[in-house]
């Protein structure tokens, strides 16, 4: 399967999303999503489908819309053509046709210039509605176009006829204000909507922008010098070599290989500190160099880099839908069909049963097609996820899923790894001992293990112990347990924990045994510090009712030790990576839980977890484990995290229950004759725009 992914404008609520779905499934797509808020819209194909997308895109076109490919920018359109300048035009028109209603005016009251006056707006409804109305009822899916133009025109025509018809008369048969504010306000209602529905995706659009930049790619000529040339980043290759000077943006992800800079990567992180990169460090595509020049290998481009990859993350989790979405997509289905059934009764009941005159049975069936607001449900998970991504990204937070989002919303316990999460991640030596008083041997066999491995208390060793190491074979890292080889003359050496030791030491509360052929040799004690920040987040979680659990394969000792310190009761310790998977199901039988830890070594209790947290860099496999990944490695947001992840849901549900609301009460009010078009066009943009304000709320709310 391969993932396409792409822009659509024109969609203008959930059954244009529906449309949009409907058409790619019956062209074989499979999981497609589609935000009609934002546009974007990705499915999956089969490998022998590839040549089939340019048919599928064109099917979406062939319903109104129009397909943008995802790596263009959004088209420009010259003013007249944006909502703004149609909603000021139509209201120049409408005001007067409104204000003869409070104002007894002559010239107003004129039938004629009531149609002069309405006929400019009803064209501008015409060209902003009618078009994707008619394709919409072509398509056998009618959407919320369709009622737009069928209240706007029911008026419209009706007052016409009047006019032509009966012109002495011609007043009991005027609604021509009815028309041009029905259409006045609905454009207002979409201008707010499409302004806010930008700012709230204005932190993926800043992401976005940091991609864009001039790189300064070196090139060696024929006699060995260098030469440099400006070129966009796009067309950057691996390993091509870029200078990167002071205030300069780096341009892909790579590695320094000359140099070192103080680097500003906020807009990763959140973290306004700067790093100090040196040579060999990696560094991240669209970070802020402070302090140059620096030059760097490039190691990933293009969709590979990790920028690239937490863009899409956050879209693909923006547009995910909740299973409450779901039902609502049903729902929104059948709306408009349903909508017009209630529209077709209110008239019949008022003017056949009733017996009420025809243009005021006509002015209550307009006013429930009007007043009826499937973008409410449409905009309902959009808007709030938008809003929660978007903060969550603002501060190095990325959420994966709507998923993680409900389950957020439940979590009761949290699973705590200890080194690297509870603890800086970073031991130092404390003390060391060799049985046989050959300090030297045990320091170099350390040392030649410990080159082999990437965890952190092998830097600690390798940074401490300056000593020459031996050649090893037969190397191999056994998580939870340790490191073995062999030497040359095959003798076995093995750095590990205690009970990884064929026979259990007298003194079990050393950091690392050193064995030779299965010998005891020596030890190592290690001390690690605790996060400053650990405290104070363990007391939020605590004061929230949330159990902190730790799960660590230390000894009992340190970790009983850190727990007394930190006030976590419920401790597991000496646990083997298979082991903290079983903790971790008992725990899951008590309540929801989540666990955080490294994203590499607690993998299979991450994949278990309800929710799976990462304490650790942007790393590929960080990325791909966790739910949610904190990027910039502070603890402390960790109850940021779990907050927006259970607000966002809550909004949501808010949402919903708004859109619901208010359908299923605004439809019958319009169809039991207690509110006029006008008020009912009023009422649909205000919908909307209550949707607005509850998911913005989200941007400065105390989710903590």
């Amino acid at each position: 399967m391969n993932t396409f992914s792409c822009r659509v404008s024109g969609m203008s609520c959930a059954v244009c999303a529906s449309k949009v779905q409907k058409t790619l499934e019956k062209q074989g797509a499979k999981n497609v999503l589609v935000n009609f808020a934002t546009g974007d819209v990705s499915f999956d194909v089969e490998d022998k489908q590839q040549r089939m997308i340019s048919k599928m895109l064109e099917e979406i076109n062939k319903l109104g819309y129009k397909v943008i490919e995802a790596d263009l920018p959004e088209p420009e359109y010259p003013f007249y053509q944006t909502l703004l300048f149609k909603f000021i035009f139509c209201a120049i028109f409408t005001i007067p046709l409104l204000l003869h209603m409070f104002w007894h005016n002559t010239f107003l009251s004129n039938p004629w210039v009531q149609f002069a006056l309405s006929l400019p707006v009803y064209i501008v409804g015409l060209i902003t509605f009618g078009k994707p109305a008619y394709q919409s009822i072509l398509n056998r899916m009618p959407d919320m176009n369709v009622l737009v133009m069928l209240g706007a025109s029911a008026a419209f025509i009706y007052s016409l006829i009047g006019l032509l018809l009966f012109p002495e008369n011609a007043h009991h048969y005027l609604f021509f204000e009815s028309s041009a504010s029905i259409i006045t306000l609905i454009l207002l209602g979409n201008y707010i909507e499409e302004r806010t529905v930008k700012k709230t995706s204005s932190s993926i659009n800043d992401l976005i922008k940091l991609q864009k930049v001039i790189a300064k790619r070196i090139d060696i000529d024929k006699n060995g010098n260098e030469k440099v040339t400006e070129i966009n980043n796009q067309e950057l290759l691996l390993n091509d070599i870029v200078l990167v000077n002071s205030g300069d943006k780096i341009p892909m992800d790579g590695k320094i290989i000359w140099g070192e800079s103080s680097i500003d990567e906020s807009m990763l992180t959140g973290e306004s500190d700067f790093i100090l990169k040196k040579t060999n460090d990696a560094v991240v595509g669209g970070s802020l160099v402070e302090t140059g020049p620096i030059k760097i290998s490039i190691t990933a481009i293009g969709k590979n880099t990790i920028l690239s990859q937490i863009i899409e993350l956050v879209k693909k989790a923006q547009n995910e839908k909740p299973v409450m979405q779901k039902l609502v997509d049903r729902i929104s289905a059948i709306f408009v069909p349903t909508v017009l059934l209630i529209a077709l009764l209110t008239f019949s009941i008022w003017f056949w049963v009733i017996g009420i005159p025809f243009a005021q049975a006509m002015m209550y069936a307009i006013a429930v097609t009007v007043i009826a607001c499937p973008c409410a449900m449409g905009l309902a998970t959009p808007l709030a996820l938008m809003v929660g991504m978007g903060r969550a990204a603002k501060n190095g937070i990325l959420i994966k899923g709507t998923q993680t989002l409900e389950e957020c919303y439940k979590i009761k316990q949290v699973a705590f790894d200890k080194t690297g999460t509870l603890t800086t991640g970073k031991p130092i030596i404390k003390s060391f001992f060799s049985i046989d008083n050959n300090i030297n041997e045990m320091k170099r066999i350390a040392v030649s293990l410990e080159k082999h491995s990437s965890h952190p208390i092998a830097k600690a060793i390798l940074d401490a112990w300056d000593t020459t190491p031996f050649t090893l074979k037969e190397v191999k890292e056994i998580k939870g347990k340790g490191i073995s080889g062999k030497n040359e003359a095959g003798t076995e050496f093995f750095m590990g924990a205690y009970h990884a030791l064929p026979e259990p030491p007298e003194e079990l509360n050393h950091s690392l045994y050193i064995t030779k052929n299965k010998k005891l040799i020596g030890w190592i004690d290690l001390h690690e510090e605790i996060r400053s920040d650990a405290k104070k987040v363990i007391d939020t979680l605590k004061s929230k009712n949330i159990t902190p659990v730790l799960i660590s394969g230390d000894s009992k000792s340190k970790c009983e030790e850190i727990a007394k310190q930190l006030g976590i009761e419920k401790v597991f310790s000496e646990q083997m990576p298979e082991q903290k998977l079983q903790r971790l199901e008992e725990l899951l039988k008590v309540a929801p839980t989540a666990m955080i830890g490294d994203g590499i070594n607690d993998a299979p209790a991450l994949a278990k977890s309800s929710v799976g947290i990462s304490l650790s860099d942007a790393t590929q496999i960080a990325i791909q484990q966790a739910n949610i990944l904190l990027l910039n490695e502070k603890l402390e947001n960790l109850p940021l995290a779990l907050g927006l992840g259970k607000h966002t849901f809550i909004t949501i549900k808010e949402n919903l229950f708004w859109a619901f609301f208010y359908n299923v009460i605004a439809i019958p009010l319009a169809a039991f004759g207690f509110l006029t078009p006008t008020i009912a066009a009023a009422s649909m943009a205000l919908s909307d725009i209550f949707l607005l304000i509850n998911s913005g709320r989200l941007k400065i709310k105390k989710v903590v």
